[in-house]
């Protein structure tokens, strides 16, 4: 089932920066209400000030780790707006991590805390109240071209990211009789403040503005699974399809995400 094409309820997670910002404001930009949910309450402040007709949009100053908050924040959007045509769960981290290394079993922890549990917090409260509906919604899964295969230095987010895949896979299954359905986006390099860290080229770097505007357009179609830009598509299926020895061979000497210090 597609969607309008001006949906009523957005709530994005992940929303002060980065993907979630930029999706903040292509939704804005489509005359959607939003929830707005990140940690810095600032940079909150700082984006529904900017988008179009900021009185109607709300927001939300949480940790998506503290679930608990999650679900009030998630109750109260629900209460104030009569129930929520999309939610995305933008929310995400990056660091580079080493097995090896004792002080990055944290950061791994962390990581999936972020990219993943919270994901599974931020649906939870909303698949209900989606399902009572009956009509078009979306649960919108952000994963990453990373989640298709291992990287060198990178086993946490790479790992996180597959799972989101396998998270996002299961559940659109388990809604498939509803009309609520689970898309799952897969950024390749957009350029946010997340990826300006990276020490490496980023082939097909996507702004973030042309990024969101392809995934609403997705979202609102209800694709399953999209890769964007759709040049790291076709380069991640061939990623998919090298036999193992010649990936390691070609991956091998890739250079490594850039470590967390400890503290």
């Amino acid at each position: 089932m597609t969607l309008a094409a001006r949906p009523d309820r957005v709530f994005i997670t992940g929303a002060s920066s980065g993907i979630g910002a930029a999706l903040a404001r292509e939704y804005a930009a489509r005359g959607a209400t939003l929830g707005l949910l990140g940690r810095r309450a600032d940079a909150l402040a700082a984006l529904r000030a900017a988008l179009p007709d900021p009185g109607r949009h709300h927001c939300y100053a949480v940790d998506v780790c503290d679930h608990a908050a999650l679900a009030r924040a998630a109750q109260d959007f629900l209460r104030a707006c009569g129930g929520a045509d999309i939610v995305i769960a933008s929310a995400g981290i990056s660091h580079g991590t080493l097995t090896e290394r004792p002080e990055d079993l944290p950061v791994f922890e962390s990581v999936f805390a972020t990219n993943v549990n919270a994901m599974v917090a931020t649906f939870a409260p909303f698949v209900a109240p989606m399902k009572a509906q009956g009509t078009p919604c979306r649960l919108v899964a952000i994963g990453s071209v990373a989640g298709i295969r291992g990287m060198r230095g990178a086993g946490a987010y790479c790992a996180s990211k597959a799972a989101v895949h396998s998270y996002a896979e299961s559940l659109r299954l388990e809604l498939k009789s509803t009309a609520v359905r689970v898309v799952t986006i897969a950024p390749g390099y957009i350029d946010t403040p997340m990826t300006r860290n990276n020490r490496f080229p980023m082939p097909f770097l996507m702004p973030a503005g042309r990024f969101a505007a392809s995934a609403a357009d997705a979202i609102a179609r209800g694709d399953s699974y999209r890769v964007l830009p759709w040049q790291m598509g076709v380069a991640a299926r061939l990623l998919r399809a090298l036999p193992n020895p010649l990936f390691d061979l070609v991956f091998s000497r890739a250079p490594q995400k850039h470590r967390k210090e400890a503290a």
